[in-house]
């Protein structure tokens, strides 16, 4: 097992069934997310035959970075697990400060037909201590810290919902990486029971819906959560969620070239979230060479932007990262893998 897997509470279970003091606990987060260690003899507070404990029980091994892809205020890492496996991350440069986004699985299952990362199926769940890892690593790298994380990498993470959980509270505690709640945040396709054991934690971290379209016709076609929760059980859900919170929601749609960039898909969209406290975040699509979808153009984006605005919903447009590079979610894994 690996050390940075545990969370501080697990740790402090840890320590007390050694026989030795809970307070431990505290005093190891410290040495690994303040003070960044990567070898157990650099603890000095902690009495060296425990040491030499842990270092038998937990691992302290990182991951390795294999691939580093740069372009204006974006970096793309390719991960290699310890069993091989390939993930990915990707830093993004904000006026706000550097946010990261995180995968959660080696692959996933979703199958979403405009994914690559659903292109090539699941794999397996990341442990806690692989998602963990991967922003300590990018610290590293950059020299510079994280502010921000978005859990919308590889993989589907309410798939994976225990060991997400895990990781969560270990990069928002403060002995640990202290991110703050409000800068976390959580993308889900629609698992609808997931959603509503999210709305159940007592950390305001904040949920995302990779959306896209916006009936169920499009939606079960090209997404095939959307047939065990359609949308008239994922929207109550949605503004259950939102009572329960008092958290606003972010509906993530990926506009599709003649798909779901029409007027029509506009007004039925602007109709779904009417009342609801959320935002629509648009995102231009990356393209990719295995999957015949095309990016909708700029006229069309601004169009599709301009009938939300007109019906009084809050919406954004993402700000395109990576041109240059493997942009897609899951490309640079696809490219590394299939080689």
């Amino acid at each position: 097992m690996n050390i940075y897997g545990l969370t501080i509470e697990e740790m402090e279970e840890y320590f007390l069934s050694l026989g030795s003091k809970a307070f431990h606990a505290k005093q190891l987060f410290s040495w690994l997310y303040e003070k960044r260690i990567e070898d157990y003899k650099d603890v000095t507070d902690i009495k060296k035959e425990l040491v030499e404990v842990i270092s038998k029980d937990y691992s302290i091994e990182r991951l390795k970075i294999v691939d580093i892809q740069e372009d204006v205020d974006v970096n793309k890492y390719l991960f290699e697990l310890s069993d091989g496996e390939h993930i990915e991350a990707v830093l993004m440069r904000h006026d706000y400060g550097n946010s990261i986004c995180v995968s959660s699985q080696v692959g996933c299952n979703m199958g979403c037909k405009f994914c690559e990362s659903g292109r090539r199926k699941k794999v397996r769940n990341l442990e806690v201590h692989e998602m963990v890892l991967q922003i300590l690593m990018i610290e590293k790298e950059l020299g510079e810290r994280i502010s921000h994380v978005v859990v919308m990498g590889i993989g589907e993470p309410f798939d994976n919902y225990d060991n997400l959980v895990k990781f969560l509270k270990i990069i928002n505690h403060p002995k640990g990486l202290a991110i703050g709640a409000r800068h976390i945040t959580v993308s889900t396709c629609g698992i609808v029971p997931k959603i509503k054991e999210f709305s159940e934690l007592d950390l305001q971290f904040n949920l995302a819906i990779s959306f896209h379209f916006p009936n169920d016709e499009l939606r079960s076609k090209i997404m095939p959560i959307n047939k065990a929760y359609p949308l008239d059980v994922l929207m109550p859900a949605l503004k259950e969620y939102v009572e329960k919170t008092n958290r606003r929601l972010t509906f993530e749609y990926i506009l599709l070239k003649d798909i779901n960039d029409t007027e029509e898909c506009a007004l039925q969209l602007a109709k779904l979230v009417k009342g609801l406290n959320c935002y629509i975040n648009l995102i231009p699509y990356n393209e990719t060479n295995n999957i015949e979808f095309k990016r909708s153009n700029t006229v069309q984006i601004m169009k599709f932007y301009d009938i939300l605005k007109k019906n009084k919903v809050n919406v954004t447009i993402r700000k395109e990262f990576g041109s240059k590079i493997s942009a897609a979610c899951g490309q640079l894994r696809s490219k590394k893998e299939e080689l």
